[in-house]
């Protein structure tokens, strides 16, 4: 059982963070404690200049006000900005690239159709993907292809490997929390559930055949949700609310930093 103060105190940031040294951080971490903003990762190893590439939908995306063109929008709001001025952050010296594909209400086949222009043309050194909640059939009648699903996710993914031997790949699981729209949707909820369950299983296969990195957000968000309740991290089911995107972002930091030391 986690306890809400137990939870916040370990998810708990110090806006000072910033002005300790690397050494007070690195004596800190080897004595096995969480370092002093609160992320218990290690920073992880990129070449210089590397191109970090997430693509996906809304929950990627976040594009309100988000225009490449301006460096001061140009990553929207969710996950994605959050990793990278964390990196940005810690490792100056590496000048990650940061790249945000997200495209609002995209399916695994809507990747498809723009995975070589979005993808494999921007020719990134790390490959983030989050797809699968637009992918759900909760309506009476209608029925979820596991099979198809994870036909097209392999199809894209065997693509980019073959484009770039090297490329890491990062898979974060889709998630729903029963809030927001959910709360009197039992059935459909239950579906629903069922579905993303389905799509979690696709994704442990394809993360081992392509030994990539799988973040389990759906685990980190029902830890979430019992600590608090649900529609604090997630308004409506889907879509994060700041805290929301904040665990997805430790999480990603803490399992990527764990496999790229």
């Amino acid at each position: 059982m986690i306890h809400r103060r137990d939870f916040l105190k370990k998810s708990a940031i110090c806006t000072g963070a910033a002005a300790l040294s690397s050494q007070v951080a690195a004596e800190t971490e080897a004595q096995g404690e969480a370092p002093a903003s609160g992320y218990s990762y290690r920073r992880p190893a990129f070449k210089k200049g590397s191109r970090l590439l997430f693509i996906g939908d809304s929950i990627t995306d976040m594009k309100w006000g988000r225009n490449e063109k301006d460096r001061n929008h140009y990553l929207g709001h969710s996950y994605v900005y959050l990793i990278a001025s964390r990196l940005g952050v810690d490792m100056p010296e590496a000048r990650l690239e940061f790249f945000n594909r997200g495209h609002s209400g995209n399916r695994i086949t809507d990747l498809r159709s723009r995975w070589k222009k979005d993808a494999i043309d921007m020719k990134p050194d790390l490959l983030s993907v989050l797809i699968g909640v637009n992918d759900r059939k909760v309506k009476k009648g209608a029925s979820f292809d596991a099979e198809k699903w994870a036909e097209n996710y392999h199809h894209i993914l065997a693509s980019s490997r073959q484009a770039n031997s090297d490329l890491r790949i990062v898979l974060l699981d889709p998630f729903v929390l029963k809030s927001g729209w959910w709360m009197n949707k039992g059935g459909e909820w239950d579906a629903s559930r069922a579905q993303i369950n389905q799509m979690r299983a696709v994704i442990a296969k394809l993360a081992k055949e392509f030994n990539a990195v799988q973040v389990p957000t759906q685990d980190v968000f029902d830890a979430a949700a019992k600590a608090v309740e649900p529609a604090h991290w997630i308004w409506d089911g889907v879509h994060p609310l700041p805290q929301g995107h904040e665990l997805i972002a430790r999480r990603w930091l803490e399992d990527v930093s764990a496999r790229w030391k």
